[in-house]
């Protein structure tokens, strides 16, 4: 059963790398990034109130209080440095490259949390990295001009938080 719910957990995520592009076409990344964690909140403590476990938080141990809060931090700040990556780069490029992270962390469960590695184990790492190059290194596609354009002026490529008013003297 954990294969359904991981598959559809890295579908779910192929739609919000999608969806965060097109999101913070006209917002800058950290604003796009604060607003979804607004949300993620909102779902997850209701996630938490409709099961029932609200009361389980006065039994979480110090330990585990410093480890959530770390990997919290952390959560965060990955989502931000990726939203900024999004907001620079094609998602078909930046996606495939934050994924290393499954690479990370199957290092990381060995070293850490003593995970046994196998051969297959390895050679898929060793097979995402040399799919991430391919398209890491690969000639970006070229864009199609955009059907936006309508007043006849060439789009710039930039974004609202990228243009800064120029310094008057």
């Amino acid at each position: 059963m954990w294969v359904v719910f991981a598959l559809l957990a890295a579908l779910i995520s192929a739609v919000v790398v999608t969806l965060s592009k097109a999101g913070i076409r006209n917002v800058p990344p950290s604003l796009a990034f604060a607003v979804q964690a607004v949300l993620i909140i909102i779902v997850s403590w209701g996630t938490v109130l409709w099961q029932g476990l609200l009361p389980e938080i006065g039994r979480i141990e110090r330990k585990t209080w410093l480890i959530l809060v770390t990997a919290g931090i952390l959560t965060a700040t990955s989502s931000l440095l990726a939203f900024r990556a999004l907001s620079i780069g094609d998602a078909s490029r930046v996606s495939p490259m934050t994924n290393v992270a499954l690479v990370f962390s199957v290092t990381l469960a060995a070293i850490f949390l003593k995970e046994k590695l196998t051969w297959q184990v390895v050679l898929g790492a060793a097979l995402m990295v040399s799919g991430v190059l391919l398209i890491v290194f690969a000639k970006p596609a070229e864009k199609a001009e955009s059907s936006n354009n309508k007043n006849g002026r060439p789009e710039t490529g930039t974004t609202i938080h990228e243009s800064k008013p120029a310094a008057r003297a």
